[in-house]
């Protein structure tokens, strides 16, 4: 994942900060405790491909 794009890329819902999880490959927002799927290099930023991170998953 391109660090320079990590720094633009925000999330789509609330325009708050993403966090890259490598391992998973998705980018995730605390706050809405979204995880947006990173699929062959690009980051899917759409709200209804996002899963709900669950309260007791750590972000």
């Amino acid at each position: 994942m391109d660090t320079k794009l990590l720094d633009i890329l925000v999330c789509p819902v609330c325009k708050g900060p993403l966090v890259y999880r490598k391992e998973e490959q998705e980018l995730v927002c605390k706050a809405d405790r979204l995880a947006y799927p990173i699929r062959d290099g690009i980051p899917v930023m759409l709200e209804e491909e996002a899963r709900e991170v669950p309260l007791e998953e750590e972000i």
